[in-house]
């Protein structure tokens, strides 16, 4: 399952979940904290982040795969 990041559009709070991609957006627990008594539910939106996927190691470009083709036989 991905990590997700969310940002409330009211009051600016981010935070991360665990979730499937099929999972709806959570509510802010912000606001549901600080609007209690007036029942306000603000639903949070998909932040856009940096991947964390890093190339490490070898790998194709080091072992010579990304050059020409060596000489023709």
């Amino acid at each position: 399952m991905p990590i997700y990041e969310w940002v409330c559009p009211r009051c600016g709070h981010e935070e991360e979940t665990l979730q499937s991609m099929n999972a709806p957006a959570p509510a802010c627990l912000k606001c549901a904290y600080e609007f209690k008594n007036k029942n306000i539910l603000e639903v949070m939106q998909r932040k856009i982040s940096k991947s964390s996927f890093t190339l490490k190691g070898g790998g194709w470009f080091k072992d010579g795969y990304s050059k020409e083709s060596k000489e023709k036989g």
